[in-house]
Order: structure tokens, then sequence, then C-alpha cells
């Protein structure tokens, strides 16, 4: 039931990117640097492991937040840019 529930918000996800991109009528790079409309999501998952959290004298900081990585994110909503820090 858990994995369902998973796969449910999985393609949800997947899809609401896929729509946002759509309705723009934009794409973002792939793994190979080619511009797709249609990404998966795993491979947004993947393209954020290297940005982290960082804490600074006490002030939080994210880091490897890329203008690529950035695009993604205004597509995925303002609760995901609200996490980020960027709004």
């Amino acid at each position: 039931m858990v994995m369902g529930l998973c796969l449910l918000v999985y393609s949800l996800a997947q899809r609401q990117l896929r729509h946002a991109l759509a309705q723009a009528g934009e794409g973002i790079k792939n793994q190979v640097g080619k511009l797709t409309k249609r990404p998966t999501l795993r491979w947004v998952f993947q393209t954020f492991q290297s940005v982290h959290l960082v804490l600074v004298d006490g002030t939080k900081q994210i880091t490897h937040l890329t203008p690529q990585r950035q695009k993604i994110l205004r597509f995925l909503g303002a609760e995901t840019m609200r996490y980020y820090q960027l709004c």
C-alpha cells in the first residue's frame, strides 16, 4: 500500500512538471544535454543530489543551486521554491 502511494505521488509530480513545461513552451536539459519537454522525475531528482543546505555562522545557505536547477524549481511550484529558499 505504501509503494502504491509513493508511485501515485511520483506520477503526479512528474505530470505536474511536464504540464508546467508544456504550458510555458519550454524544456529542460536531459542527461546528455539535449532539451526535453518530457523529463522523468527520476532524472530531476538526480540533478538535485548535489544541492545541500549548509549552516555557516548560524546562517542557512543552499549550495550548488545552478540556474538550470532554479529553472526546474520554478516549474515545480511555489512550495518547492520556498523549500529551496528562493522566495
